[in-house]
C-alpha cells in the first residue's frame, strides 16, 4: 500500500550536504532530496536530464556555454543530457532532484 511522503521529516534524515536520499519512485524515475551548501564539482549525465526543484533557499545552476540560473523557493530548472553543470548554494537549502533511477547522482 501506498503511504504518504513527509518532506520536513525526510530532510531530517540528511547528515551532509551534497549527499541526496532517496525519497520514492515513480515508473523509471526516482525523487531524491538533497542539501546543497556551498560549492558542488562541475560534472554532466551523458544520458539523462536532470530537473531541480527548490524547496527551500537558493541556489545557483552554472552550465557551460548557457548563462548562470538563480533558482528561488520554487523555482525548477531542467538541465538537459550533455550539459556540463556545477550547482551551488550559499545558504542551506533543499532541493528535491527528479532523475532517472539510472542516473549517477555525482555526474561524469
Amino acid at each position: 500500500m501506498n503511504q504518504p511522503v513527509n518532506i520536513v521529516e525526510k530532510s531530517k534524515e540528511i547528515q551532509k550536504p551534497w549527499s541526496p536520499i532517496e525519497i520514492l519512485r515513480v515508473n523509471n524515475q526516482v525523487v531524491r532530496l538533497a542539501l546543497f551548501e556551498g560549492e558542488y564539482h562541475w560534472h554532466k549525465h551523458e544520458k539523462e536530464d536532470e530537473l531541480f526543484y527548490v524547496l527551500s533557499g537558493n541556489i545557483i545552476i552554472q552550465q557551460k556555454g548557457h548563462p548562470d540560473q538563480q533558482l528561488n523557493e520554487g523555482d525548477m530548472i531542467v538541465i538537459k543530457k550533455g550539459i556540463e553543470h556545477k550547482p551551488t548554494s550559499k545558504e542551506k537549502s533543499f532541493v528535491m532532484l527528479f532523475e532517472p533511477i539510472s542516473i549517477d547522482s555525482k555526474g561524469d
